[in-house]
């Protein structure tokens, strides 16, 4: 039995992996948690195999979780499942001694192949798949677009970001149309995750 701890802030991601790995005969969900220091308290009191954890997290983030549950508990294997696609986010990772590195646009069954893998004693790091995935550079926005997706990285809705700029609500749905032509992306979702990639800092 392959038992998993998840630390994600996003609980409806949270019930989402929980749903589709419950009916794994081979997997147990030990506990989830919504932060770094939640996570911990669950692996020491409880016997856990594999750790997914997102990186940006409040309290303790991925990376520092995952340096203290390799000083702690080296027994324990950790998967990074995350938006960051972005090599330095994945050296950081590695370095930390996080085991496998999957985006969060993969499916569930990418995640599940990582965890057999990386329960095996396996590592699971594709740079050449994160560089494929990599955007463009944010340089290629105007100013204003770059205003605009700080807005939406702060949950803003086009009317409140119209509000704010004193610009047409149709002005702002226009430049989030240029944005996802721009940037190469498959829509709204991917917006935002490109937006909430590139605000994070290391």
């Amino acid at each position: 039995m392959i038992r998993i701890a998840i630390a994600e802030d996003h609980n409806c991601l949270i019930e989402g992996l929980t749903l589709f790995l419950e009916y794994e005969d081979d997997i147990s969900i030990i506990g989830t948690a919504n932060n770094g220091r939640e996570l911990l308290d669950i692996i020491e009191k409880n016997m856990v195999d594999i750790v997914i954890t997102d990186i940006r997290m409040p309290i303790l983030d991925g990376i520092a979780l995952t340096k203290t549950i390799k000083i702690h508990f080296p027994k324990v294997k950790i998967i990074a499942f995350t938006m960051f696609d972005d090599e330095k986010a994945m050296r950081k990772m590695k370095e930390a001694g996080c085991d496998g590195y999957i985006l969060k646009n993969s499916s569930f069954k990418k995640l599940l192949k990582a965890i057999k893998k990386v329960y095996k004693g396996e590592s699971d790091f594709n740079l050449e798949q994160l560089d494929k995935n990599t955007p463009k550079n944010m340089s290629v926005l105007t100013d204003r677009q770059a205003q605009i997706l700080e807005l939406i990285v702060q949950g803003k809705n086009n009317l409140e970001i119209a509000e704010e700029l004193f610009i047409q609500r149709v002005t702002v749905e226009t430049h989030r149309k240029n944005m996802i032509l721009k940037l190469g992306l498959q829509g709204q979702g991917e917006l935002l995750r490109y937006g909430l990639q590139r605000r994070y800092k290391f």
